[in-house]
């Protein structure tokens, strides 16, 4: 954002709020009307597009609570005439606004305090850096998966140097300011009545200049780093899931808060069990004799004793039952459950008493045609 769209954009009439409007009446709005102006719902409309963008750009800005004050203390700072140009003999301050937006009017920060926030702007000492994130993946059982488990992670990321504890100097010597920035880091380019700020090319953006380098790091002040951490994987994580550990990436520059860690999890799939969300699934096999007459089955549970269900009489092959609080971990601390379905086993092989037996029911049940109601249906009857 230029900082001539700062001074000229009204967020507050760009998403038609009220200047008082609380942060969910903000989003609200948003909401309402990113979905009216989203590029995908008026494909071709170049203006749809444009309105689109300028939401975005005012809820940016008003969803964030230190920038929309800083927005607010700009805007009343301008509306009240706080800053009036004027030439020689008008009795007014004159100053170019390059100066007044990169803090160099009278040797002093200008507003580029409240402004800081907005734009990206430092004073004249280079501004700490978040550290990278950093990714990585990690495997599980489909135990540890269901239950949470801590693992240890080896990652490798961007770290100061330890030979010279980054500054990137070889030993025994120091880097000097960048005289270009002046250690700012960042220079101011012309653009009609504005500065543009861009990273300092000559240190690139560090603020500082280093003649002798280190010959371990040679002169990025930044070197890899191997460290084992201890992570502990919430229960009830889904295959493929990426989880989010705040501070837990690579270490910032000059105070800097450190980067995030992303790490993704895969789950090994287990012989007896599957999932669906919260709840464990099993198919158990049963005779014949049992899914007819009905009867209380034994089913297993995942690292818990079995459970035994009553099995209704005359149950269908795929019958689907519920055993309560067998299933994987909720974040609640709950537990979804452990969805039973039936699998009626066909012998492959009758012989002797089962063969007679057999024989003797398809004789007692010739008059019952379980097709005759499929037949009626395809004649139309």
């Amino acid at each position: 954002m230029s900082g001539k769209d700062f001074v000229e954009k009204d967020y507050y009439k760009v998403l038609g709020v009220p200047k008082d409007a609380t942060a969910t009446e903000i989003k609200k709005t948003y909401r309402k009307l990113a979905r009216e102006f989203h590029p995908d719902a008026n494909k071709g409309d170049a203006k749809a597009e444009e309105r689109f963008k300028d939401i975005s750009e005012a809820y940016d800005v008003l969803s964030d609570e230190k920038r929309r004050k800083e927005y607010d203390e700009a805007r009343s700072l301008f509306a009240n005439g706080g800053f009036r140009a004027g030439g020689p003999g008008t009795g007014n301050y004159s100053f170019d606004f390059g100066d007044l937006f990169s803090g160099t009017q009278g040797g002093s920060g200008g507003i580029g305090d409240v402004f800081g926030g907005l734009f990206n702007r430092g004073g004249r000492q280079a501004q700490p850096r978040r550290g990278a994130d950093v990714e990585t993946e990690v495997t599980l059982s489909f135990e540890e998966a269901v239950d949470g488990a801590t693992v240890p992670l080896r990652m490798t990321s961007q770290a100061p140097c330890r030979v010279c504890n980054g500054t990137g100097a070889k030993s025994g010597t120091t880097p000097r300011v960048c005289p270009t920035c002046v250690g700012a880091g960042t220079v101011s380019r012309g653009q009609g009545a504005f500065a543009l700020s861009e990273p300092c090319k000559d240190c690139k953006g560090r603020g500082m200049i280093v003649d002798d380098p280190c010959t371990d790091c040679h002169g990025s002040g930044r070197a890899s780093s191997a460290r084992t951490m201890q992570v502990r994987i919430p229960a009830g994580v889904q295959d493929a899931q990426r989880i989010r550990l705040k501070g837990k990436g690579a270490q910032g520059e000059r105070g800097g808060q450190p980067g995030d860690l992303y790490v993704t999890v895969h789950v090994d799939a287990h012989p007896v069990f599957g999932r669906k969300g919260d709840n464990l699934t099993v198919t158990v096999p049963v005779t014949f004799p049992e899914a007819a007459l009905g009867g209380t089955i034994e089913v297993p549970t995942l690292g818990g004793p079995s459970v035994k269900l009553k099995l209704p009489p005359g149950s269908a092959n795929g019958l689907t039952m519920r055993a309560r609080g067998k299933g994987a971990t909720r974040k609640d601390g709950t537990r979804g459950d452990l969805l039973v379905t039936v699998e009626v086993v066909v012998p492959q092989h009758v012989t002797g008493d089962a063969l007679s037996a057999l024989e003797q029911y398809r004789e007692a049940t010739a008059s019952d045609d379980p097709r005759a109601a499929l037949f009626r249906a395809a004649k139309g009857a």
